[in-house]
């Protein structure tokens, strides 16, 4: 018979409307869950056997030896404990009150920082009806701010009976019997966080608020990002604390990248079959706790402090990167959780209450509804479903300081009866939040469901990653380059992706082309490099036999699998590579770039790499310290360039199309943009419809009188070209992608050719002196990459030559800013961008014995004064290149 409970641990106050853990001014705190299928729930604190409980006055204990079942005698007491010797912890167990509202009630007379807790719930068991309570098992808070410990491959883990065989695979079925193995020390417990202190936020910096107009995302993998830094402490690195770290901060400011978005840094647990087979979730994408950051990137020392320290790490990691001027956009995973399927392990959400927070098939309750390939998709018809996806991304935006949330696989947040919809109510949640609807909300706009691809679907004010965007910029300039290959995008498809792809985010006057997020690879798939040395994936390291991944990649390998020493093939594949990040940074849009694309690196043709927490992964920085200036140096310096130049263009610094939808969904022309074909007249309606018109000129007008127009120049055939320019301005080059090759466009019949010996081939290494702060660093550095035989070779090697000057005059060597201008008045600097592959002579290796416009104007043909005036106008641009022209005012 169960006894009544106690006034003290009932809840004074009116019903709490929110879940969650609240402590109170009496010492206490208030524990709110909900479950609305349950029959009772209990609330359980973990307190250590040698210190006296906070609960012996009213707790009756249990003995393991009791011939009372565990299950009878925690239904008969209000407040019971029990201690476990093996584990060394004393369990102390409240009865809540509920369900009122779905809601379950107990208020706790003491609590404290730091609380380990749980809950067990008991229920029915009907797996073919989708109840699965099982009071045996402990199951997290949903709403707990910190966690403690991780899932073992155990059968105390799974709600139905079932063995861990020899093999580590689990057999069981999952609609036979309850388990009845306890879970405790098996699973992870929630820890409370006392979030009272009304002066927690008076150290915040204030947020960058950076434009959508001016925003160049970055997306990067906090682990893998830090784990190879050479600049950091070991115990730095892979941490939260490490991409804190000021030179850190000092490479992403060089690089010119104004948001930094996060791969998931919510806790995490892996899937079933990843931890059957011994591997680990690397990217995090199987969430575990959504209000808990993940505690192993959080430093030994944070560890050590507890789940209040995990999150103070974080904390400060987002005020480090505030006061740097950056974004924090964080990737979040809503869709699904890491319970899996029906097979899957129960920490949270499948004991609490399966039926209300999972989507079912229509025609069989017992089987989970999967649109995301993880095994459940979180049911978003369901309004509390809504509410706690809101409350998690306000405590993220509000307690940690978030500026933006990027959701993967978004069309499954938005079906309602199985269909997607941009009027769901949790679209209308998040833009009608005050809160939320300001920051950047970024949707990945499909999932495996039907009809699920939803490019430009979500509406305002949502922007969304754009896969059309991707695949063009890929076709255009590697697959169609191809020997043999047919040409399948031509000048309107680029053109439409150019300017910001208003055929998919024109869905309604007032959205802008901001909304498209273009970007030509990110953490899922190829690398930019791997996009141009493969032409498959190679995924053989992943474990499946090579059947995960996409087999639709429109990589290109230039006539050699992988990577090569041949300087022909590696001059084309960085063209290739400079042709697509030209692409991405002068279309109309936000750009988003991944980390390490702008040095280079490589995953060796993975394409799914979600599961290699390794070198596979992890980014590799020996190249930075080098004495000698690296091809990854090289491609640092033309990217950061190409970015400059984007955020000095004020014609990029808008929001709205220069095609733009009328009130009455027409088409209005726009008077910003203009077209030429390379003889300068204007393309007809057949030039557009004809794929195999590939090159061509792109025109903004600026509308300020003190702002200059620019040209995007386009050649996408393998010959240099002439063009003839608008002959009412003066024009000079600003960036082109033809520099990799030693050429660049000039006036006349030739592009200019860029001599090595113009170029200072010492990295920034050779200019730090024994007195410089940082000139330890890099003795430690290149020391270790000495004695690894990684090293070109020592600084000392080139003291007393004419070694470059600290890149942007500081001194700080990891910042590196980039000149604004160069052109045919602005000769070789010292700093200049990548010119011509290491391996090249003078670009002579693959027998090109074109002319071009050094030997012409030796011969007296080659500048402006042997020019006729009538072909002033006339430019030849290098071979398959993108180019930006700036007028000279």
């Amino acid at each position: 018979m169960k006894q009544a409970i106690p006034q003290r641990y009932a809840i004074p106050h009116r019903y709490a409307t929110r879940p969650g853990l609240y402590f109170t001014e009496d010492g206490g705190a208030d524990a709110v869950v909900r479950s609305e299928t349950a029959d009772q729930v209990w609330l359980c604190v973990y307190e250590p056997v040698d210190q006296p409980t906070a609960f012996f006055n009213d707790a009756i204990r249990i003995f393991e030896d009791s011939a009372t079942p565990f299950i009878n005698e925690i239904h008969a007491h209000p407040v019971c404990t029990r201690i476990i010797e093996s584990m060394y912890v004393r369990e102390t167990l409240f009865r809540m009150e509920g369900p009122n509202y779905g809601l379950w009630y107990v208020h706790l007379p003491k609590a404290w920082d730091g609380m380990r807790y749980a809950y067990r719930v008991d229920g029915a068991w009907d797996p073919k009806k989708g109840l699965r309570f099982n009071p045996y098992k402990l199951l997290l808070d949903p709403y707990g701010k910190g966690i403690d410990g991780s899932m073992q491959l155990d059968p105390a883990a799974f709600s139905y009976r079932c063995e861990i065989g020899p093999d580590h695979r689990v057999t069981g079925n999952a609609y036979g019997e309850m388990s009845t193995v306890d879970a405790l020390g098996k699973v992870p417990l929630s820890v409370a966080i006392d979030d009272r202190d009304e002066t927690k936020h008076d150290a915040d910096p204030s947020h960058p608020h950076v434009p959508w107009s001016k925003t160049v995302l970055y997306e990067l993998h906090v682990k893998g990002f830090t784990k190879n830094a050479p600049w950091l402490p070991e115990e730095l690195r892979g941490t939260y604390a490490g991409l804190a770290h000021p030179i850190t901060l000092a490479y992403l400011q060089g690089l010119g990248v104004t948001s930094i978005e996060l791969l998931p840094i919510q806790a995490k647990q892996d899937e079933l079959f990843l931890t059957e087979r011994g591997r680990h979730n690397y990217w995090g994408y199987s969430t575990l706790g959504y209000f808990s950051p993940e505690p192993s990137y959080a430093t030994q020392a944070a560890r050590d402090k507890g789940a209040r320290g995990v999150r103070d790490e974080v904390i400060d990691m987002v005020r480090a990167l505030h006061e740097a001027g950056f974004e924090v956009i964080m990737d979040v995973v809503y869709n699904h959780s890491c319970e899996g399927g029906v097979e899957g392990p129960s920490v949270c959400w499948k004991g609490l209450d399966d039926v209300s927070y999972y989507r079912r098939q229509h025609d069989n309750a017992g089987k989970l509804e999967d649109t995301t390939g993880c095994g459940n998709t979180f049911d978003f018809t369901n309004t509390h479903v809504v509410t706690f996806a809101v409350d998690s991304l306000r405590y993220w935006a509000k307690r940690i300081g978030i500026d933006g949330f990027r959701f993967d696989l978004a069309a499954s947040l938005a079906r309602l009866d199985g269909d997607f919809t941009k009027h769901h109510p949790f679209l209308y949640a998040l833009r009608s939040d005050l809160l939320l609807g300001n920051l950047k909300l970024i949707m990945e706009p499909w999932d495996l469901g039907p009809q699920g691809w939803r490019t430009g679907g979500f509406g305002m004010p949502f922007s969304e990653w754009n896969d059309r965007f991707r695949d063009t910029t890929r076709r255009f300039w590697l697959t169609d380059t191809q020997p043999g290959a047919r040409c399948e995008i031509g000048m309107q498809e680029m053109a439409t992706r150019l300017c910001g792809s208003a055929d998919l985010f024109a869905t309604e006057p007032g959205r802008g082309c901001v909304a498209s997020v273009n970007y030509v690879s990110c953490h899922d798939g190829f690398t930019l490099t791997d996009l141009t040395r493969y032409n498959t994936k190679h995924n053989e390291a992943n474990g499946e036999n090579n059947r995960d991944g996409s087999n639709t990649n429109h990589s290109a390998n230039f006539g050699v699998e992988g990577d090569t020493s041949d300087p022909v093939v590696t001059r084309d594949r960085e063209r290739a590579a400079m042709n697509m990040l030209g692409t991405l940074m002068l279309s109309l849009g936000t750009p988003m770039m991944l980390a390490g694309d702008e040095f280079c690196n490589s995953q060796q043709g993975n394409n799914n790499a979600y599961s290699q927490d390794n070198a596979i992964t992890w980014l590799d920085w020996d190249w930075l310290y080098q004495t000698g200036k690296t091809p990854q140096m090289r491609r640092l310096e033309t990217v950061s360039r190409l970015i400059s130049i984007r955020k000095s263009l004020d014609l990029y610094h808008h929001e709205e199309f220069f095609t733009r939808l009328t009130q009455l969904g027409l088409f209005k022309p726009s008077s910003r943009v203009q077209w030429y074909l390379p003889d300068g007249t204007t393309p007809m309606e057949r030039d557009w419809f004809d794929t195999g018109v590939r090159s061509f000129t792109m025109r903004l007008l600026s509308q300020e009188n003190d702002a200059s127009d620019i040209l995007i120049v386009v050649n996408g055939v393998n010959d240099d070209k002439q063009y003839r320019l608008p002959s009412d301005a003066e024009w000079q080059c600003e960036w082109s992608s033809g520099v990799v090759t030693g050429l660049r466009p000039a006036r006349g019949l030739f592009p200019e050719r860029m001599h090595r010996q113009d170029f200072n081939d010492a990295n920034w290494t050779t200019a730090v002196h024994d007195d410089d702060p940082i000139s330890r660093l890099v003795d430690m550095v290149q020391s270790k990459l000495a004695a690894e035989s990684k090293l070109d070779r020592p600084r000392d090697e080139v003291a007393g030559t004419d070694a470059p000057g600290t890149p942007d005059g500081s001194d700080d060597p990891h910042v590196t800013t980039v000149p604004g201008n160069y052109g045919p008045a602005m000769i070789h600097d010292d700093n200049a961008i990548l010119n011509i592959s290491d391996a090249l002579d003078d670009g002579d290796a693959d027998g090109d014995d074109r002319p071009h416009a050094g030997a012409a104007a030796a011969a007296g043909s080659g500048t402006d004064a042997g020019i006729a005036a009538a072909d002033l106008d006339l430019w030849t641009f290098p071979a398959l290149t993108i180019s930006v022209m700036r007028q000279i005012q």
